[in-house]
């Protein structure tokens, strides 16, 4: 098979610029996604079905949708009704709203894992319902968070890809490009590769060494 190396070697630097999108983008997205699923998981327990109600279905929406969908609605829809945006805003906003969607039950999850007895105790030393999730359940709840969270911020960082469909400059985009005007699969499509697969795998091993730190009995 004839590779061309030159082609990898004029796009480096283009694939270097789409590769640090790619990672803000995924970055500012779970970061948002986790503050609005933090309220949505605590919405989602509570007590009265009529609160329940409308973040048990933007949960049902968003991880009952493709997230492609999801993002041509966002792009083509919701945010021109609001203004001119970027692409850019068009998936980090997808992304964020997507991920607060698995966020939230990582969240309930953690924090239902905690023994009641716990929040009991808490409330009888004169906490009220604020200072024990501050106190006692969120700082317990996170360390068994850490797993599943960086294994959404992996499934982010691999589904920024579609951002190249909107024209996002992102890694996936760069690759496109170099496809379109040499006509060859190979030599951008395997870079791509590549870098995804160094990103994910220093991320996995990140991750590794969070668990093992934050390593709780």
């Amino acid at each position: 098979m004839d590779f061309r190396w030159d082609i990898i070697v004029e796009y480096l630097p283009f694939l270097m610029e789409g590769m640090f999108v790619t990672i803000w983008t995924s970055i500012l997205g779970t970061l948002i996604g986790c503050f609005i699923g933090l309220f949505i998981g605590i919405g989602k327990m509570a007590k009265l079905w009529i609160v329940r109600l409308p973040f048990v279905c933007y949960i049902n929406f968003f991880r009952g949708t493709p997230l492609l969908v999801q993002l041509f609605l966002f792009h083509f829809a919701v945010l021109p009704a609001f203004g001119d945006f970027e692409a850019t805003t068009s998936l980090v906003t997808t992304l964020a709203l997507n991920a607060a969607a698995y966020i939230a039950e990582i969240f309930r999850a953690g924090i239902q894992s905690i023994d009641r007895g716990q929040s009991e105790a808490a409330h009888s030393l004169g906490m009220n319902k604020v200072q024990v999730m501050r106190y006692v359940v969120l700082p317990q709840a996170f360390k068994r968070m850490i797993p599943p969270l960086g294994n959404e911020f992996i499934v982010l960082l691999k589904d920024s890809s579609l951002g190249a469909i909107i024209a996002v400059p992102e890694l996936l985009y760069w690759g496109r490009a170099a496809t379109g005007e040499y006509y060859r699969v190979w030599e951008p499509y395997l870079s791509v590769a590549l870098i995804y697969l160094v990103l994910t795998l220093l991320l996995t091993y990140l991750l590794n060494f969070m668990e093992k730190r934050f390593a709780t009995e």
